[in-house]
């Protein structure tokens, strides 16, 4: 108790860093609905049904209606729900933290990962390094930039290519690519192939990758961002091919959003990303798993 103790003082602390860091730089906090009528559909992520609407996976929604209407950098610290998730790193109800960024692209995103993980670390007093599961971590570096393609080349003697149309592109990132990224320092794994695009933009330049990226730090993914899609023909296209790869996968299709694809077109160039708060907490607390960084556990409620 005295563990989890330490530790929700250690998780208040950090919470209050995010929100200096982003008042610091001129964002809006914001606070969004979290039972609304339609998520984003996504192949392998399920929404908890809230009598004849669902519980929020993300706030994306609402947040990028509001880019729609003019607010161009805001912020929100919120509670989401993804059903069947629970492991080490996981729980069903979860903090996430998301920011968004009008006449922007993931390059300022990124930037924006390596100030706040360095303001935070000033603020807990461990611009010198952290401890975690027996790694030395400095979140002070500048971060090192991967693209995907190089990390299967580099790490799994893989074309990433291949990887893809063969379907074990998820299986050799979890087993090979992840495992090999450097862990002592934030790291950028970046431009994904277009048919792990989600909600991303393609690059003007090479339209087989999309303006996408995750963030490392000591072996543990703490957020996925990228430059935002604001074509609506397009955007409802890939959530039709959700769709479909949801049924062929044996699970129910999902409502689209229908009020965010309606506003879409009106999304200036923007970027946004969605930040794991509880993953953020085990670093800096060293601790193992999620359940030492919460109040209560689902199995304790």
């Amino acid at each position: 108790m005295l563990l989890r103790d330490r530790n929700l003082r250690l998780r208040a602390t950090i919470i209050n860093a995010i929100r200096s860091f982003f008042v610091s730089q001129g964002f809006l906090e914001v606070d969004t609905p979290h039972r609304i009528p339609a998520n984003a559909p996504e192949e392998h992520i399920e929404p908890y049904g809230c009598a004849d609407w669902y519980l929020q996976t993300s706030p994306e929604m609402c947040m990028k209606r509001l880019l729609c209407r003019g607010h161009e950098k805001i912020f929100q610290v919120s509670r989401c729900w993804r059903n069947g998730e629970r492991g080490r790193r996981h729980v069903p109800e979860f903090t996430m933290l998301e920011w968004y960024r009008s006449n922007s692209d993931y390059l300022q995103l990124m930037q924006d990962c390596v100030d706040l993980l360095r303001w935070i670390a000033e603020v807990c007093g461990k611009s010198d390094g952290i401890s975690y599961q027996g790694l030395r971590l400095d979140p002070c570096r500048e971060a090192e930039q991967i693209t995907v393609r190089e990390a299967f080349t580099r790490f799994a003697s893989q074309d990433v290519a291949i990887a893809v149309s063969e379907g074990t592109f998820d299986e050799i990132m979890v087993t090979r690519i992840e495992p090999s990224l450097p862990s002592n320092a934030p790291v950028i794994l970046m431009d994904y192939p277009a048919q792990m695009a989600a909600l991303a933009r393609l690059k003007a330049d090479d339209s087989t990758v999309a303006e996408r990226f995750e963030f490392y730090l000591g072996g543990l993914e703490l957020a996925n961002g990228f430059s935002e899609l604001n074509d609506p023909h397009e955007q409802i296209q890939r959530f039709e091919l959700a769709n479909c790869k949801r049924i062929e996968a044996g699970s129910a299709a999902l409502p689209l959003p229908e009020p965010f694809l309606r506003e879409l077109a009106d999304m200036p160039p923007s970027a946004g990303i969605a930040l794991g708060i509880d993953r953020l907490v085990m670093l800096f607390a060293d601790a193992e798993r999620i359940d030492d960084v919460i109040a209560f556990t689902p199995e304790e409620l």
